[in-house]
């Protein structure tokens, strides 16, 4: 058996908000559900990488198990080419968690807070 992807799928109140937010970090749409104009799932990439956001409202009282207030325990670790020109494109829209530093382990991060609350690490082996 060999793995090869992960998409995870990131429950969100305000889907049209975070599909904004994700395009302005360069995501694309690639599939909405059940339309563009309402839609209660999006699917977005940049690169290989890919998110799905789908709506709290639309697992109401099937999946008790999904719940949170803001934000949570969950980290997104983005691996990418060019994160010095990223990080100056976009630092001065989002909300700045962390710096551009160089880890003990060798990599360039920065991490940022998304719309959601989330937390995005960057990262690039320079």
């Amino acid at each position: 058996m060999n793995m090869e992807t992960v998409s995870p799928n990131i429950f969100v109140e305000d889907i049209h908000a975070t599909k904004a937010f994700y395009e302005m970090l360069g995501f694309t749409v690639i599939a909405t559900v059940p339309e563009e104009k309402n839609p209660i799932f999006v699917m977005m990439t940049c690169g290989s990488v890919t998110f799905m956001f789908q709506t709290f409202a639309s697992i109401e009282n099937t999946l008790p198990l999904i719940n949170r207030s803001k934000g949570g325990s969950l980290l997104l670790y983005i691996k990418m080419k060019n994160i010095r020109a990223f990080f100056e494109k976009i630092k001065d829209t989002v909300t700045v968690l962390q710096g551009l530093e160089k880890t003990f382990y060798g990599a360039t991060e920065f991490s940022i807070q998304d719309n959601n609350h989330y937390m995005l690490t960057f990262a690039e082996d320079e």
